[in-house]
């Protein structure tokens, strides 16, 4: 029995923008189509013994099964997000591969903040296309900007639509060029995004990324990314404490808040980041640590006596990130900043103050249109006086769409001059010098991009290395600091001292997906055929039926592909037709 079905569907996808192929026919011919999809009866052959080939023909799809590769640039919330879409995919069956070229499909997760990036990105589609890899588009740039020219034809996940990259992901596979773009909402507000509990596979297996809110509530002039996250929208205090207690239960000991702006989260829900700080610190285990992620000043200023307190509190690192941008308020004024230089110096006198040793990260952008030598020079009498120990130093590069790309431009040489003697002053100073001789307690999480150590970060978030012993990884120990360099300490292991273990459980492997339910893991490793049908071809086309109709736990109801439903009401009927002739 065979059942001949049309070319295409003929029902309306809801945020779909595009399902795009050569070979798809016109609407009209969608619908003669669909009313001449008739089912046909095969007769059943006498043969007895039909020999049966496992494997299906050299031409099928069969989604699922292919190896894809995921390539992120950008911030900590964009490395979350890429996270959590390997994370689904992994747990559908797709292989993540660190290897480009053996991968059948590329998921490319972009950033827009600064024009090389997004460079990066757009070369990386060119070598896709070059070496004929499937491309599934991710992240700020193609959310922002979808209609650019070198994106045309190209499916596309939106930021807040992460929790469907399996289906673009299969669309694509097949040929089909599909775009989801849209925002979460609940009864006409808008979400933080998608669901914080979806299966992910975390780069770091100790460490959890989690995305407080989305968006923020500026609107600065030469920013692209608010084109892509929008306003804000943050998540409820109790969904960030659950996700954080589930990273706890499998093995994690250092958690990162992210947002595009910390400060902000909690004002369109009614709470603030002092209320949801308390909440986590309370689910925190014993020598575990929590890094808060950047804030920009004009929020943070309402809060700082509790912030204070709250970087002061063990299992918190004393770290915050607060751009400055620039020591000028003309040019603040034109960024569109909202605030002034007091403003920033009053929010790191004060937190200096009441929390000792505390290291305070800042940004700078060289260069900005309407920059003077005058106001140049303001910002390099900042950073004499408070002689930051990471301070990201970014030439400014007019983004497309914005209004700053509007404005009179400092001519490329002066940007590239300031860029270097901010980069010189920077480098002028040791924060660390002061320190050799100290004996600090410090949580060992990662490997050194040489791979010659293992890298640990003490109560102020500062870097220190350590030796290369696998009984340290994900513990904490004491070291005793004998050099010092412009970005890290180095440390050697107290003999005398305790090894203590943070996690409250084994941490996963790498690469292992995390989030999956007790439920759906039997799912995946007992596989859904039925067992009813003695016929080894049915059961073949039973498995392959099974696995399309399989939906994916983390899905909302009704929110797969339309044209997936009317396949698999058409695949009920083969299995109807099958089941009547046995």
């Amino acid at each position: 029995m065979f059942l001949k079905m049309p070319a295409a569907c003929d029902s309306l996808l809801e945020d779909i923008e595009d399902i795009v192929s050569a070979q798809d026919v016109k609407p009209h011919d969608r619908q003669f189509a669909r009313k001449n999809v008739v089912p046909k009866v095969r007769k059943r052959s006498s043969q007895k013994n039909v020999q049966v080939d496992d494997d299906p023909p050299s031409d099928s799809i069969i989604p699922g099964t292919q190896k894809i590769w995921i390539r992120t640039w950008g911030c900590s919330h964009n490395n979350s997000d890429g996270e959590y879409m390997a994370g689904q995919l992994a747990a559908y069956g797709y292989k993540i591969t660190e290897n480009a070229a053996e991968a059948d499909l590329w998921l490319l997760n972009s950033c827009t903040v600064k024009s090389p990036a997004e460079d990066h990105f757009r070369n990386s589609i060119k070598k896709a296309q070059e070496n004929d890899k499937k491309v599934v588009l991710a992240g700020c740039v193609p959310q922002a900007q979808p209609r650019q020219d070198y994106l045309k034809g190209l499916s596309i996940i939106g930021v807040q639509q992460i929790d469907r990259v399996v289906e673009v992901v299969e669309e694509t596979i097949k040929g089909h060029s599909v775009r989801l773009l849209g925002q979460k909402k609940d009864n006409g507000k808008r979400l933080g995004g998608a669901r914080l509990d979806l299966p992910k596979i975390r780069k770091n297996p100790l460490i959890e990324i989690i995305s407080i809110n989305t968006g923020c509530l500026n609107a600065c002039t030469y920013c692209k990314t608010k084109h892509a996250r929008g306003e804000l929208a943050s998540y409820p205090v109790e969904e960030l404490v659950d996700r954080a207690k589930q990273s706890f239960q499998e093995g994690v000991c250092e958690i990162w808040l992210t947002s595009e702006d910390t400060g902000a989260y909690g004002r369109d829900i009614g709470t603030d980041l002092p209320t949801l700080l308390w909440k986590l610190v309370e689910v925190i285990p014993e020598g575990a640590m929590l890094r808060l992620g950047m804030t920009n000043p004009p929020y943070i200023l309402e809060h700082l006596e509790e912030m204070a307190k709250i970087l002061n509190h063990p299992r918190v690192y004393a770290f915050l990130h607060i751009p400055v941008q620039s020591a000028s308020d003309s040019i603040l004024m034109d960024m569109k900043r909202e605030y002034c230089v007091a403003d920033f110096k009053r929010v790191v006198d004060f937190l200096k103050e009441k929390v000792p040793g505390i290291t305070i990260a800042t940004d700078i952008i060289c260069g900005f249109p309407g920059e003077t030598d005058e106001d140049f020079q303001d910002t390099m009498k900042l950073v004499e006086e408070y002689r930051f120990p990471s301070l990201f130093i970014n030439q400014f590069y007019p983004r497309p769409g914005t209004p700053a790309a509007k404005m009179h431009q400092v001519p490329a040489v002066v940007k590239k001059q300031r860029t270097k003697d901010l980069s010189q002053l920077f480098h002028s100073y040791n924060p660390y010098d002061h320190k050799v001789g100290e004996r600090q307690s410090v949580l060992v999480t990662e490997e050194s991009f040489d791979s010659q150590f293992y890298v640990a970060h003490n109560q102020f978030y500062e870097q220190v290395l350590v030796p290369k012993d696998p009984k340290f990884m994900g513990k904490m120990i004491e070291v005793n600091i004998y050099e010092a360099g412009k970005h890290f300490m180095k440390g050697r292991p107290v003999s005398d001292s305790n090894v203590f273990t943070p996690s409250i459980t084994r941490p996963l492997a790498k690469g292992e997906v995390s989030g999956i339910t007790e439920e759906f893991r039997h799912v995946l490793e007992n596989g859904w055929n039925l067992k009813v049908c003695p016929s080894a071809q049915i059961q073949e086309k039973t498995s392959l039926s099974s696995r399309m109709v399989m939906q994916l736990p983390w899905q909302q109801t009704g929110g797969g592909l339309k044209i997936l439903s009317v396949s698999l009401a058409l695949l009920a009927i083969v299995v109807t037709f099958y089941y009547g002739g046995v």
